[in-house]
């Protein structure tokens, strides 16, 4: 069994974008399309973890221009071999945490990388994005609802309160990988002093924060 979660992408990343095929997540697909689009109007964008590009893809119809991250190459080959408006997207594999916080942004996406962030970590973490997006910038986060049936079970938890899941491969590895699943009041108490205007979307799958970087 493995635990380390960038190897567990690296070695996911050719069969990634299975869970999109779900028919029972298809309309909130749609809705959060529809969503973050608008959003994303006209702006430069920072994605971080964009792994296989799905949803830089969706972004890219409507924004200025997007430097899509990650930290993992394989991933990053698969969003690469997409096409996007020309011009629009620039792909870097890099560390969040290397990112440079001298270049700021209009805004920022990450896409299902809260659910993997260690409880005791997010309060780094959001400093950290935060310093990456202009004051009066908007931020984005994505990530998955906890739908029984639907979602992988939980298999543990630890003291902290962080849960994990196990999850196999096609290669017939299995890797135990950290995935928690907030509330939305989890989500507002988090955000409190972070930003301003937050909004929390919660659809039946998914849910979608955003605030504004204070001024």
């Amino acid at each position: 069994m493995h635990n380390d979660l960038t190897t567990y992408y690296a070695r996911r990343a050719a069969e990634y974008e299975a869970i999109y095929a779900k028919p029972e997540r298809q309309a909130d697909l749609q809705a959060a399309s529809a969503i973050l689009q608008p959003v994303f109007h006209q702006k430069n964008v920072l994605e971080i973890a964009c792994g296989t590009g799905f949803w830089t893809a969706r972004i890219a119809e409507s924004a200025a221009r997007i430097w899509a991250t990650d930290i993992n190459e394989s991933v990053l080959d698969i969003a690469r071999s997409k096409n996007y408006p020309p011009g629009k997207v620039h792909f870097s594999a890099i560390d969040l945490y290397q990112l440079p916080p001298e270049k700021r942004f209009e805004a920022l996406f990450g896409g299902f990388i809260w659910s993997h962030i260690l409880l005791q970590d997010l309060d780094r973490f959001l400093t950290h994005v935060n310093s990456l997006v202009h004051p009066g910038g908007t931020v984005v986060f994505m990530d998955n609802r906890y739908v029984a049936g639907s979602s992988t079970p939980i298999a543990t938890h630890d003291a902290a309160g962080n849960t994990y899941q196990m999850r196999p491969l096609k290669n017939g590895e299995t890797h135990q990988v950290l995935k928690n699943f907030p509330t939305k009041s989890d989500l507002e108490k988090m955000l409190s002093d972070k930003g301003a205007d937050m909004q929390v979307v919660e659809l039946p799958y998914f849910w979608i924060c955003q605030y504004t970087i204070h001024s």
